[in-house]
């Protein structure tokens, strides 16, 4: 009997290695799953693949299914995400010139989102052209992690900043051509800006927002619903590979598989360096950010309805979408944890018997309660 087939894109960053380690270690192929991996070039053709069923699931980011369920998309497909693709992963890189200018204003060499974010406070303040920073989709992670560290610091965004978005991969390059001031990407990309010496790693989603969902496993629902089983023993293919990835003796060859010319393509050591924390920020600098990648330590593949309503919250903060009690609704049924529950039973694996949490770990110590998401 053959196996079954599933067409999944994914973008070339460091934490689609749940998706290559299930397929290179064979993971996939022991839930039969010819598990086809096809890279792609951006998020909106990542959700507008899928929207369209070229791609039956994808590496997608935590937002989106929220958000191309509230109509933030150019299609009307409904989107689900029963589990997340690990905790963290992406930074906060600013040109060598911005950071020289931080410095002046008390910025530390240790990414502590506090003293870097006024820092950038007091050169936005500062009489000159207003600063632009990139991100990579308007529905994504970073864009709203970027503007809660900006706002949080002082620094109102689309007044004070400007903020656009560019594909991971060509943000390097916007910042050493002087089209943008700083970015905010998944990794190896600030990395890349660093070795090439235009770039500073100024603080890091993990010191911004604690074990926090960056990417998930993104379908259709129609395809969901169409392939109970399927999906279910492709969650567990993930699952072996999120805890395969998580133990310190198969880093090198989770580095090897990353870097290879059909995913990455970048260097060992830039790769390791995402996969371990053991980040080099700066020319010189290096700094370890505990929990800066996690493929699988605390619940790191759960998708929490909370965070689905934290994004859902600040799209509504930023006048993404408009606030009801139906958008509320569909917000929280992007992510679908049951489907996780189920596909994992018969392995025994612990799970959250709970769908909801106070969602804590924030720089600025608020916390989120999902019951009063506009509220503290």
């Amino acid at each position: 009997m053959s196996d079954t087939i599933i067409t999944a894109g994914f973008m070339p960053l460091t934490d689609s290695a749940l998706l290559v380690v299930a397929r290179e270690q064979g993971f996939a192929a022991a839930e039969g799953i010819e598990l086809q991996l096809v890279r792609e070039t951006s998020w909106a053709n990542i959700r507008d693949r899928v929207g369209v069923g070229h791609f039956d699931v994808a590496h997608m980011l935590a937002p989106m299914p929220a958000a191309t369920n509230l109509g933030l998309s150019p299609l009307p497909v409904r989107f689900i995400a029963p589990m997340t693709l690990g905790h963290g992963g992406n930074a906060v890189t600013v040109s060598t010139k911005l950071w020289t200018a931080m410095l002046a204003q008390g910025a530390r060499e240790n990414l502590d989102p506090v003293s870097t974010g006024l820092a950038l406070a007091a050169v936005v303040k500062q009489p000159g052209r207003r600063l632009r920073f990139g991100v990579v989709h308007q529905s994504s992670s970073h864009n709203y992690e970027l503007r809660y560290w900006l706002a949080a610091s002082g620094i109102v965004p689309d007044r004070d900043v400007e903020i656009v978005v560019l594909p991971p991969p060509l943000l390097p390059d916007a910042l050493a051509s002087g089209a943008i001031d700083g970015y905010c990407v998944g990794e190896p990309w600030g990395g890349v800006a660093v070795l090439a010496g235009t770039g500073r790693i100024a603080t890091v989603k993990a010191r911004i927002w604690r074990s926090s969902p960056d990417k998930v496993l993104g379908m259709r629902e129609s395809w969901a619903e169409q392939n109970p089983e399927t999906l279910a023993a492709l969650i567990r293919s993930l699952h072996r590979a999120a805890v395969w990835c998580s133990a310190a003796e198969n880093l090198a060859e989770v580095t090897r598989l990353m870097a290879l010319p059909t995913y990455l393509n970048q260097p060992a050591e830039l790769v390791a360096g995402a996969l371990t924390g053991n980040l080099a920020i700066g020319a010189g600098v290096t700094s370890k950010v505990d929990g800066f990648y996690e493929p699988y330590q605390r619940e790191a593949t759960f998708a929490w309805k909370s965070q689905a309503l934290w994004f859902y919250a600040q799209m509504v903060r930023w006048g993404h979408v408009n606030y009801s009690a139906d958008n509320t609704a569909l917000a929280a049924a992007a992510f679908r944890p049951e489907l996780y529950r189920a596909a994992l039973a018969p392995l025994g694996v612990a799970v959250p018997e709970q769908d909801y949490k106070i969602e804590d770990g924030f720089f600025d110590g608020v916390a989120f309660d999902w019951n009063r998401p506009f509220q503290g």
